[in-house]
């Protein structure tokens, strides 16, 4: 059994506990906020950071603050639906083609090569345009990118476990092959797909964000930031904040996972 270096603790917690606190905020925020993300207020349009408006109004007057926490709460939670959703795809595939092999391996690894020969942004917006714009459509173009990795990564894992002492006196001693997966295939595959999942939910983000922003994810007045720096590029010279702010939030967020991720990926021993 390989041996699990330990975490580097001062980093590491200190990123979980910063991102924790930045998710709890975006997350319960709004519940907090008196200000509609979606009102129009053409009066209070291009407002300067103020007491009544901590980040300023956008060109139509709404609170730009209102609208990055209801933001967040569209993209971070589309993006750990997509995530569930992938996971619960990706890995059962992963077992069964991994652990029976033959034909089913192959037909599904067929599959799964197919989706992996073209980058995901380049799949995702072909098939975004081809379903059309709406968040519903995003999730399901998203998914079908996703799922591939995490089936090639429990696959690849359950090969090289298979083969081993502990597989064959499992069997010996009667368990079928569902209690072999989940007893001791399961927990093999753990550590991997915690790592990739890390780093993909921050891959997820920036990948909701860039269809948003080309008009085939969130629709107008729906606040997501995507949506919000492609509003704000209009304005860009007048009022450069409508697209800093919600890049920021963008960046923040996704190096905070990337860097948590690759905590994880020295912990568990991960290669690649």
């Amino acid at each position: 059994m390989k041996r699990i270096k330990p975490l580097p603790s001062p980093l590491f917690k200190t990123l979980v506990i910063v991102l924790i606190i930045a998710l709890l905020f975006m997350l319960l925020g709004p519940l907090f906020i008196a200000s509609d993300p979606a009102e129009v207020n053409i009066r209070e349009r291009m407002e300067p950071i103020s007491s009544a408006h901590w980040l300023g109004t956008d060109h139509l007057g709404r609170d730009i603050f209102s609208r990055i926490l209801a933001g967040a709460q569209t993209t971070i939670g589309t993006s750990i639906l997509i995530l569930l959703i992938s996971l619960a795809v990706g890995i059962p595939i992963g077992l069964l083609s991994g652990f029976f092999g033959g034909r089913i391996d192959r037909f599904l690894m067929r599959i799964v090569d197919t989706f992996m020969a073209f980058p995901d942004y380049i799949v995702a917006i072909v098939l975004s345009g081809l379903l059309g714009p709406g968040m519903v459509n995003l999730i399901l173009a998203i998914v079908i990118v996703k799922w591939v990795g995490y089936a090639r990564l429990v696959r690849s894992t359950v090969l090289g476990e298979k083969g081993k002492d502990y597989v064959a006196l499992a069997t010996l001693h009667g368990l079928s092959p569902f209690q072999i997966l989940i007893k001791h295939m399961f927990p093999h595959i753990i550590g991997n797909v915690l790592v990739l999942a890390t780093v993909d939910i921050g891959k997820i983000i920036l990948m909701i964000a860039s269809l948003s922003y080309i008009g085939l994810g969130a629709q107008p007045p729906t606040p997501e930031w995507g949506t919000m720096l492609n509003e704000g590029r209009a304005y860009f010279y007048n009022a450069p904040q409508l697209m800093y702010i919600p890049g920021i939030a963008i960046m923040v967020l996704v190096l905070l996972f990337n860097v948590i991720g690759d905590s994880l990926r020295d912990h568990f021993q991960v290669k690649g």
